[in-house]
């Protein structure tokens, strides 16, 4: 026998009621919740486009930064966005989920890979 089960043994001889027995393993399970939503999760943040994976490239978990050349405003779009704005330029495409390029232009604006948080 394992230390749950001897506990669990214990805990059925040692004339408990069933509701305290329900009541010590919801302590036991709210306990367990509150340390499990203590701990930090690691992310990991990927500026290099080349070490990026390519199925996550176009994904809404990557950044890119756009600079639009008209209003000569600067703002933020997902992966799936810029592949948007890539439109039928295959081989642009290609060459960003190779990791050749991590930049790229329109007519009026300038789309930089920024990162991804894997």
């Amino acid at each position: 026998m394992n230390k749950d089960e001897k506990d669990i043994e214990e805990r059925l001889l040692s004339n408990s009621s069933l509701d305290e027995l329900i009541k010590i393993k919801m302590e036991q399970e709210l306990k367990l919740e509150f340390d499990r939503s203590n701990l930090v999760p690691s992310i990991n943040k990927v500026t290099d486009i080349s070490k990026v994976p390519q199925h996550l490239i176009f994904s809404k978990k990557s950044v890119f930064r756009m600079f639009n050349r008209v209003n000569k405003s600067e703002t933020f779009l997902n992966g799936i966005q810029a592949e948007a704005m890539i439109g039928l330029q295959s081989s642009v495409r290609d060459k960003i989920k190779a990791g050749l390029m991590d930049a790229f232009a329109t007519d009026g604006a300038y789309v930089k890979f920024e990162g991804i948080e894997i």
